[in-house]
C-alpha cells in the first residue's frame, strides 16, 4: 500500500476494516453453506492453524466452484458440525481416509493419490512388492478411466487383481501376536494396516470408477488448502479466535471469486461500497 498509495495504514486500520469485512460477508457465507449443501460432490481437508501459539484447525469444504474455510480449536468431529455443511449433507465426501469424516452419514470416497504414494513407501523403503504392483495397476486403471477406453471386461480383471494382491500384502504382513502382559491393542506393521484399510474401504477408494461424478483424489482440496500453509508458514499463526474466523470467511469470499472467474479487487471494493459483488450459487 505504501508503495502503489503513498500511505501506510496502521493495524488498527486494517484489524477495523477485516472485521467489516468479515461482518459484511456474513450473508456470503450463509448462501455459501446452502449451496454447498446442494452439491452432488464435496472435497475436504483439515490443516493445523495456531492461535496464539496453541494449535488449532483449519477446516475446508469446497468444489471446483465454491470454497468454505472455517477455523475451530479442535479436528474432530464437531469442528465439522460447527462448520454447518457437511454434518448434513448427503452427497459424496471425498477425502484423506481421516477417522472423523466417517461419522458423516455421507457417501464416501477416498484419495487415490494418498494411497499411491503409501504403496510407494511400502516398495521403495520396505521392498514389499505387491505394494508396487497394486500401484501399478491402480494407475493404469486411472488412466484407461480417464481416457475412456476401459472395458467391462478390464474393469473385473482389475478388482480381482485388486483383490489379489491385497491378500498377498496379507501374507506378507502376517498379524503380530499381543506379548504377554501387554496392555492395549498390539501395533501392526505399516503394510498390514494399509491393506487391512484398502480391504475395509475398497468401494470408497474405486468409488471413481463408479460414479462419474467422483475424483479420483483430492487434489482439489490439497489446492484450495495450500494457501493457507503458505500464511501460516509466514506469519505465524492468528492472534485470537476471532482473527481465524474473520480471515477464513473473507478467504472463502476471495477463493470463491478466483473459481469463478469474477474479479477479486472488484469484490473487496464492493464489500465497503455497500453492494457485495456476488458468486453464482447456482448448483
Amino acid at each position: 500500500m505504501t508503495a502503489l498509495c503513498g500511505a501506510a495504514p496502521s493495524d488498527g486500520t486494517i484489524a477495523l476494516n477485516l472485521k467489516l469485512a468479515a461482518q459484511r460477508l456474513e450473508g456470503f457465507e450463509g448462501q455459501l453453506k446452502d449451496a454447498l449443501l446442494k452439491q452432488d460432490v464435496l472435497n475436504a481437508d483439515e490443516t493445523g492453524s495456531k492461535v496464539n501459539g496453541k494449535i488449532h484447525w483449519l477446516h475446508l469444504v469446497s468444489n471446483s466452484r465454491l470454497t468454505l474455510y472455517g477455523h475451530h480449536a479442535k479436528r474432530g468431529f464437531e469442528a465439522l458440525k460447527d462448520m454447518g455443511v457437511l454434518n448434513t449433507f448427503a452427497g459424496v465426501v471425498v477425502h484423506d481416509c481421516w477417522s472423523s469424516y466417517f461419522k458423516l452419514s455421507a457417501t464416501h470416497a477416498l484419495c487415490n493419490a494418498h494411497l499411491l504414494r503409501e504403496l510407494r513407501g511400502l516398495a521403495e523403503h520396505h521392498g514389499q512388492l505387491w505394494a508396487a504392483e497394486l500401484r501399478s495397476v491402480l494407475q493404469g486403471v486411472y488412466y484407461q478411466h480417464k481416457s475412456g477406453t476401459l472395458t467391462p471386461e478390464a474393469k473385473v480383471t482389475f478388482y480381482t487383481r485388486f483383490d489379489t494382491l491385497l491378500e498377498a500384502g496379507l501374507a506378507e504382513n502376517p498379524a503380530l501376536e499381543p506379548v504377554p502382559n501387554q496392555r492395549g491393542r498390539v501395533k501392526q506393521t505399516p503394510g498390514r494396516n494399509l491393506t487391512l484399510r484398502c480391504q475395509q474401504h475398497k468401494d470408497d477408494y474405486l468409488r471413481f470408477l463408479e460414479d462419474a461424478r467422483v475424483p479420483f483424489d483430492n487434489n482439489g482440496a490439497e489446492r484450495d488448502i495450500r494457501m493457507t500453509c503458505i500464511k501460516r508458514k509466514v506469519s505465524g499463526g492468528f492472534r485470537s479466535d476471532a482473527g481465524g474466523e474473520t480471515f477464513c470467511r473473507i478467504r472463502s469470499y476471495i477463493s470463491t471469486l478466483k473459481k469463478q472467474g469474477l474479479n477479486v479487487w472488484h469484490g473487496l471494493v464492493s464489500i465497503f461500497d455497500g453492494q457485495i459483488l456476488m458468486p453464482s450459487f447456482a448448483r
